[in-house]
């Protein structure tokens, strides 16, 4: 990404901030990507529908759809109806259980580093896939993004030991749970660097996205 290092360390020490104000200090944080994520290209996103928290209309899954979109535009990412780059799936599990997930270097630097892998890209060149079982404690929330254009999920976010207490204060840890995953995602469009809004829009316009402000306020299932 073109931008200068002192802007992006100003940027993502204040998500860091942000997000560290409000993790709960049982959760765990964990997350994995996929070598094939063509992260430097996505600029959109949508929400997966179907059965289940994602398409539940109830206040507290809307308060869980409005903590990822905040978090997404402050990234520079647009919300889109037709033909997003990125689809979000979420879920809360119940109950203690192992995820599979990898051991892998930081993805900011991956990102840096690496160009997305393909079908042809050479055997050896490939990054290999280090396997490890996470534990995860009661009460999962489970972030995913899958690249629509190749129907791969290229990254998963966990927040274990997320209790849900009834009313505000369940939107409240669920709001803090998206934050706390997010920390793990930083990356940034390349519109955000280039002058582009905060919200993810180009030259000013809307982004078709209910509730999202022209111009945005001042800061903050396993790979394939």
């Amino acid at each position: 990404m073109k931008v200068t290092a002192t802007l992006q360390l100003i940027c993502l020490l204040s998500l860091g901030l942000l997000s560290s104000c409000l993790t709960s200090r049982d959760a765990r944080i964990e997350s994995s990507y996929s070598y094939r994520g063509r992260f430097r290209h996505y600029r959109t996103y949508g929400f997966l529908s179907g059965n289940g928290l994602a398409a539940d209309s109830t206040r507290l899954s809307e308060a869980l759809r409005d903590a990822i979109r905040q978090r997404l535009r402050l990234q520079g990412y647009k919300f889109s109806r037709r033909n997003p780059d990125l689809m979000v799936s979420y879920k809360l599990f119940e109950g203690d259980m192992r995820f599979p997930g990898f051991v892998q270097e930081d993805i900011t630097r991956w990102v840096k580093n690496n160009e997305a892998e393909d079908e042809e890209t050479p055997e050896e060149q490939r990054h290999a896939y280090q396997q490890t079982r996470l534990l995860m404690l009661d009460g999962t929330l489970m972030v995913t993004l899958i690249d629509t254009k190749t129907d791969n999920a290229i990254w998963n976010g966990y927040a274990s030991g997320v209790t849900v207490p009834e009313g505000i204060k369940g939107e409240y840890v669920l709001v803090r749970s998206v934050r706390s995953i997010f920390d793990r995602y930083r990356i940034f469009t390349e519109n955000y660097f280039n002058g582009g809004n905060l919200d993810g829009a180009m030259n000013g316009q809307p982004t078709g996205e209910p509730g999202a402000p022209s111009v945005a306020p001042q800061p903050t299932e396993t790979p394939r």
